[in-house]
């Protein structure tokens, strides 16, 4: 996400911050690097040129003030300035307000709360309810689903066999989108039936164009008056560039979003959409695809967001991501079996492999650390397929060898790998980073 662009903005503010003096024309040269990479990236040339030119006006000021270093100042007002874009709240000064965080969903305090996701076809938008479906789950708000694609055949399945991976009901079930009336009717009829399951959160999964058009636009607007979403959510391919926007701009004037979701933003999306969306059309990005798993839907911080682009990481994403993937009381015995006389064993290491691929794909997780940059993070070899060679290593091992791998001769290391279907090296290479683990943290 975001890799060239963060490589070359983390490239030019470092070599502001290297120096101790700057003068306007430094400034100014560093600005206009920032905009040729903007502009490569994608991100609307209106919205670039506001960027540049409040960055340069503030910068003026910060070059007066004695008591930081200049070139810092202005790196702040750059983190300032794109999380402004990315949709921040500021001040009149132009200074972010207060603690920032994602922009919320809202909800009826009575009754069930209605999400309309639309968009084209092809950017995710079933998937993406699917998942939004899993985070309200887990949010206690009791959603479930609406199959309201009546045009896409076997949209109502797909849905369908999602919402049983995610253990979500979906409205209306098979044979009953023939009541008569079409969408409008179908959809109003599927919110009743949710009302009386109780459901508190009901998503609802439109039908996509291939482009917008007339009709598609004009069944919107008749369901949106039908039903009177809590939220118009339209889901957008982050890695369409400035197409995103000019979609999000015919749905918004159309049906007047509440908010956007972008898809695939774990690709090669160069960060033109995220970028130019909320400046284009002043609605809030909630959230963002970062994955193909149902659990790959992340809340969308403008300030976090900003700090992550700039090579700052973000820690509390990670807290965040640790917290609901990690079994707490599963690690707090690896830790006390860790500090005990005999330590982990290999059933405890297989153990501790699966909490941290519950977390995601390796290299996602360290981009969120302070100082992994993207130049830092294309030199890593983050293989995620080798956690699923190691799993399958220990799980070719007894449970004597995996509690006793001093036992491991080389005829035993052998049977493993052909159960394994890795090479003896690996399993030779695993043992020894398993003992050197353990010296570690008897270390500790």
């Amino acid at each position: 996400m975001f890799t060239a662009l963060s490589e070359q903005l983390t490239a030019v503010l470092k070599r502001l911050t290297e120096r101790g003096v700057l003068s306007e024309a430094d400034v100014t040269e560093a600005l206009r690097e920032i905009r040729r990479h903007l502009l490569e990236a994608d991100v609307g040339f209106e919205v670039t040129r506001a960027f540049v030119e409040r960055v340069r006006e503030r910068a003026v000021g910060a070059l007066q003030v004695e008591a930081v270093r200049p070139g810092q100042q202005v790196a702040k007002l750059v983190h300032d300035e794109i999380a402004r874009m990315l949709g921040a709240e500021v001040g009149p000064d132009g200074r972010l307000v207060g603690a920032q965080g994602a922009a919320p969903l809202q909800f009826n305090s009575v009754g069930p709360t209605l999400l309309l996701l639309v968009g084209l076809q092809g950017s995710g938008k079933t998937t993406t309810a699917a998942k939004l479906a899993r985070r309200l789950k887990r949010e206690q708000k009791a959603p479930c689903l609406v199959a309201a694609d009546v045009y896409r055949p076997a949209a109502r399945e797909q849905l369908e066999q999602l919402g049983g991976q995610v253990g979500v009901p979906v409205f209306p079930g098979k044979g009953e989108e023939g009541r008569g009336g079409g969408v409008v009717e179908l959809v109003w009829q599927a919110v009743r039936e949710a009302e009386q399951a109780r459901c508190r959160a009901v998503i609802v999964d439109t039908a996509g164009r291939v482009q917008i058009d007339v009709a598609m636009m004009d069944e919107l607007r008749a369901l949106q008056q039908a039903v009177e979403p809590r939220e118009v959510l339209l889901v957008a391919d982050g890695m369409s560039g400035q197409d995103a926007v000019r979609i999000a701009q015919g749905f918004h004037a159309a049906v007047r979003l509440t908010g956007v979701i972008l898809t695939k933003l774990d690709g090669d999306a160069r960060g033109g959409a995220a970028l130019s969306i909320h400046g284009a059309t002043g609605v809030p990005i909630k959230y963002v695809g970062v994955g193909e798993k149902l659990d790959a839907l992340e809340p969308f911080d403008p300030g976090r967001m900003a700090g992550r682009i700039l090579g700052q990481g973000d820690v509390v994403g990670l807290v965040e991501k640790a917290a609901t993937a990690i079994d707490g009381a599963a690690t707090q015995r690896l830790e006390r079996k860790a500090r005990s006389k005999r330590g982990m064993d290999l059933s405890d290491f297989l153990i501790a492999l699966k909490q941290m691929e519950a977390m995601g794909p390796l290299k996602h997780v360290l981009s969120l650390l302070p100082g992994v940059n993207a130049k830092a993070l294309q030199a890593v070899r983050a293989d995620d397929k080798r956690l699923k060679h190691v799993e399958a290593i220990v799980l070719s091992m007894t449970p004597e060898e995996r509690a006793e791998p001093t036992i491991l001769t080389g005829s035993r290391r052998l049977r493993i790998a052909k159960g394994a279907g890795r090479p003896v090296q690996e399993v030779n290479r695993l043992l020894a980073q398993f003992q050197q683990m353990k010296q570690l943290l008897k270390g500790t």
